[in-house]
């Protein structure tokens, strides 16, 4: 983590405006002094341009210009004035078509707005209106909030504009829009054959909504009427699928069949519950199968879409790489020096310390970083890149598991940043749905690609690897993984597993975190499974327990 310049803070209001008053006064008598020793003309048109200075107001709004602020804003909208409200945002350009839309497209009517509890420029509101469309009606209540800032060109305070103050599930682009829809709903199964619903399963929201996107207009269903989130381009780009605020009538799903285990999907549900910002994902080795999928925050899969620092877990992926070139073995001996120095930086471990005397398993088990960098002079550019494409299946964006995925990115990296990536930093990026494939793949010895709706109900071909590890690099990837499991940084979490087991932890640092993404991802048996916990420290004290105790609970 680099060290960044502290900047100066911005005067308060009322100092900005003595400054700017003082400035003035000081500006006169210069020109006094100026004009007596002959300024002539040019003097006169500095006087003039001073008297006509005015002071741009800084620092945060006032509680005074907060409310006022909001009140205009508010009113306007519920007024179905448009572009009043819009004028009162800082980007009336963008704000203008969506309160336009909120009325002409979203066909809401009967608005109430009522504002709650400013805390400091931030102000939240209670919305309650009518989606009213071709005889058909429904009332719709929701919360949003605004925020108000001082626009810098000329100080004057306005709604901070994006498109969640319309309605928190909106991303700037998106449009709200009610209609029929072009999608008909679907009606999703678990493994055993019962349904899944957000309100049972919270995690599953957006799932579920992509489970639609995806297969609405193949599943035998029949579209109704639904005031619903349109995604625009940006959106669409982070693979955000459109989703459903308001059924005015409902349509026939379809139904379509997941992979999901309805004991572990529970288990996930109240695991990641503990942590404040916590995901995880559960795998059939020999499948590919999704067994789980959890997040704490339920707006946004971080599961299968995040695009995270994965720390030591990646090490697996390095040491495969490390195995295969026959760079080392597990237990040949491998010192971890307490510093590494490699294109002018200088790489340190975990509380700076060192292995002095061991060998790599040691170090591994150990996550003792520079292990693994002080190999870096050994390795090209691109082998790590090849390694994670070639035999995990990674960073190709070619999976199709059913809905919308991030697949890994490992880029080609040089010097110091070379180095980071061997140990999941650098511009290496991953989420759990990645590392527990990771870890499934280990365990199996083949790539499988993670599927949550099986490629046979519409004929999709899954992403394959282009070659398999060797038996003999499997056996040292296990050798690893049960010696962390067992003696490791692992080995706390994993105590109790039993069974045939490995695991690796990671710990991810993040500028301006002051804890790290904690990340653990482990094997057992027939399964596999990943979790972080951001912002919560070491992998094995937070990501470690909800892992380890899905695994316990097999399927």
């Amino acid at each position: 983590m680099g060290k960044r310049r502290r900047v100066a803070e911005r005067r308060k209001t009322r100092p900005a405006v003595l400054g700017g008053m003082i400035a003035v006064v000081v500006g006169g008598a210069g020109f006094g002094v100026y004009a007596l020793y002959g300024g002539g003309a040019a003097a006169d048109e500095r006087a003039s341009a001073s008297a006509d200075h005015k002071a741009v107001k800084t620092g945060p709004p006032t509680a005074a210009e907060v409310r006022t602020v909001t009140t205009r804003f508010l009113t306007a909208w519920r007024q179905g004035k448009a572009a009043d409200a819009a004028a009162a945002t800082d980007d009336p350009s963008a704000a203008g078509p969506l309160l336009t839309g909120y009325t002409k497209d979203a066909h809401l009517k009967d608005v109430t707005l009522t504002a709650g509890t400013a805390t400091g420029a931030e102000v939240p509101f209670s919305v309650k209106a009518t989606v009213s469309y071709h005889g058909l009606s429904k009332p719709l209540a929701y919360s949003s909030c605004l925020t108000v800032v001082r626009r810098a060109s000329d100080g004057k305070p306005l709604v901070d504009w994006h498109a969640s103050v319309v309605h928190p599930d909106l991303k700037d682009g998106d449009t709200l829009v009610t209609g029929e829809s072009g999608t008909p709903p679907i009606k999703a199964l678990d493994r055993a054959g019962a349904e899944l619903t957000a309100a049972k399963y919270p995690s599953l929201g957006t799932v579920l909504d992509g489970l639609r996107e995806k297969f609405g207009k193949t599943a035998g269903g029949k579209a109704g009427v639904e005031l619903r989130v349109v995604r625009g381009k940006a959106s669409k780009a982070a693979k955000l699928s459109d989703k459903t605020l308001l059924e005015l009538s409902k349509g026939t799903p379809g139904t379509v069949r997941t992979t999901l285990s309805p004991t572990l999907q529970a288990a996930a549900e109240q695991q990641v519950g503990k942590q404040a910002r916590a995901s995880v994902v559960v795998l059939r080795p020999s499948t590919g199968e999704i067994l789980a999928v959890a997040n704490s925050g339920h707006g946004f899969n971080t599961a299968f879409q995040g695009s995270l620092a994965p720390g030591s877990t990646m090490k697996i992926v390095t040491s495969t790489m490390l195995f295969e070139k026959g760079l080392v073995t597990p237990d040949a001996s491998h010192p971890c020096p307490k510093t590494y120095k490699l294109a002018g930086w200088t790489f340190h471990n975990d509380a700076d310390s060192e292995i002095k005397k061991g060998t790599f398993k040691q170090s591994f088990g150990a996550s003792c970083n520079n292990a693994f960098i002080n190999f870096a002079p050994k390795l090209s550019d691109s082998d790590l890149t090849q390694e994670a494409q070639q035999v995990y299946g990674l960073g190709l964006d070619n999976w199709s598991i059913g809905v919308p995925s991030f697949d890994g990115s490992v880029p080609v990296q040089s010097g110091a940043q070379m180095g980071a990536s061997l140990i999941g930093q650098g511009g290496v990026r991953m989420n759990p749905l990645n590392m527990a494939s990771v870890a499934a793949t280990v365990e199996s010895g083949t790539f499988h690609q993670p599927y949550l709706v099986s490629p046979t109900v519409d004929n999709r071909t899954p992403a394959k690897a282009a070659r398999t590890m060797s038996s003999k690099t499997q056996a040292q990837l296990k050798d690893v993984m049960s010696y962390t499991a067992a003696y490791g940084t692992a080995a706390k979490a994993m105590a109790g597993v039993g069974g045939d087991n490995g695991a690796k932890t990671g710990s991810a640092e993040v500028d301006g975190q002051k804890k790290p993404n904690g990340w653990f991802t482990a094997y057992r048996g027939d399964l596999a499974a990943a979790g972080v916990v951001q912002a919560g420290g070491h992998g094995g004290d937070t990501a470690g327990p909800i892992v380890a105790t899905l695994l316990k609970l097999g399927s």
